[in-house]
């Protein structure tokens, strides 16, 4: 019993399995070389199939690299197909083939030298075209376009302001108003505006005659002359000023005038149009006016002289036709205050505004 134990101890350690010998246990014997076909093929070994307790062994890792597949190689590419060869339209294949026509050679053709672009396309946005296109092709169209269109005239009269003001004891009116004419770039403005009190003579009326000169999209550069007439003595003023739309949508129109007699003031008017309906508008309004010296002849002060603020709600009937109500607060100040006070007047206050702002 104990030889039988012996002799199959020695056989299976003479046994090397593919997993000792990939751990480096032993060398597996060399294959044998497959017999003839008439033989029968050997029966293979039933395996024992692992027990509860046996751990299953790990997969065995290739020794070397070279058991990885390689990967398949790319597939050929196929080479471009020629371009078809040109046709003669005088002599098709058909015709050729029964030996009617011989095709005409082509004549190949020769891309004239593309010339550098004109100094003329590096002008700006306006002639950015001449790149590309014949030059005197494009101003041609520039010339078209300006005619159509740069070469604008129109005309508009605007009166902002026709009102009657309710003030404490002496009710007066006031108006104000402009109108242009011209084209985009060059107008000519006139502007009028004028005060009161009913049952009295007119207070002060100030008519300006304007040119105007486009700045840019937003704002114009204006000067011309303006005449003073009313109770206090006519002066004439040579203009300097700038109108114009401003960030947010706030109207601005500064001045400065030098009269005849050396006296130099200045104007600032503000005024916002903020909608509250389609037809609905508020509009606050701020004016200031200023002075570089004093000018006793119509109670003017060096410094801030006076200043008016104003809140109107008008109604679009159209955007040509608009009612409107509203307050205003006027005053005198610094020096201007004590003129009026001296000549027995008031220094301003308030008043209920009522009146009508049409354009055409």
């Amino acid at each position: 019993m104990s030889l039988l134990l012996t002799a199959l101890l020695i056989a299976a350690a003479n046994q090397c399995t593919p997993e000792h010998a990939a751990m480096g246990h032993c060398k597996m014997a060399p294959a044998a070389k497959p017999k003839a076909a008439a033989k029968a093929r050997p029966v293979a070994k039933p395996q024992p199939k692992p027990t509860a307790k046996a751990k299953p062994r790990p997969a065995p890792r290739p020794a070397s690299s070279a058991l990885v597949p390689a990967s398949p190689p790319p597939p050929p590419v196929a080479p471009p197909a020629p371009a078809p060869a040109a046709v003669d339209p005088k002599c098709p294949p058909e015709h050729e083939a029964m030996g009617h026509c011989k095709p005409a050679t082509p004549t190949p053709t020769v891309e004239p030298p593309k010339a550098a672009p004109p100094a003329t396309a590096f002008n700006g946005l306006e002639h950015a075209a001449d790149a590309i296109w014949n030059p005197a092709e494009m101003a041609r169209v520039r010339r078209a376009v300006y005619a159509e269109h740069g070469a604008f005239k129109g005309s508009k009269v605007l009166l902002d302001r026709l009102e009657y003001r309710a003030r404490d004891g002496r009710d007066g009116y006031a108006f104000e108003g402009e109108a242009w004419f011209g084209g985009d770039y060059d107008r000519l403005w006139l502007k009028g505006s004028g005060k009161g009190d009913f049952g009295k003579p007119i207070e002060s009326v100030e008519l300006q005659a304007l040119y105007s000169r486009a700045l840019d999209p937003w704002f114009n550069l204006q000067a011309g002359i303006r005449q003073d007439l009313g109770r206090g003595p006519d002066r004439t003023h040579l203009v300097v000023g700038i109108q114009g739309l401003a960030p947010y949508w706030f109207e601005i129109d500064a001045a400065a005038f030098l009269s005849t007699k050396g006296e130099l003031t200045a104007r600032i008017e503000a005024e916002y149009d903020q909608r509250l309906t389609n037809r609905l508008i508020l509009q606050p309004r701020l004016e200031l006016d200023l002075a570089a010296q004093d000018v006793r002849e119509f109670g003017i002060g060096a410094g801030l002289s006076s200043v008016e603020a104003g809140l109107r709600l008008r109604y679009e009937i159209v955007p040509e036709f608009a009612p409107y109500i509203g307050v205003e607060w006027e005053r005198s100040v610094g020096r201007s205050a004590n003129f009026a006070r001296a000549a027995g007047e008031g220094t301003g206050g308030w008043a209920f505004v009522g009146g009508v702002r049409v354009w055409f």
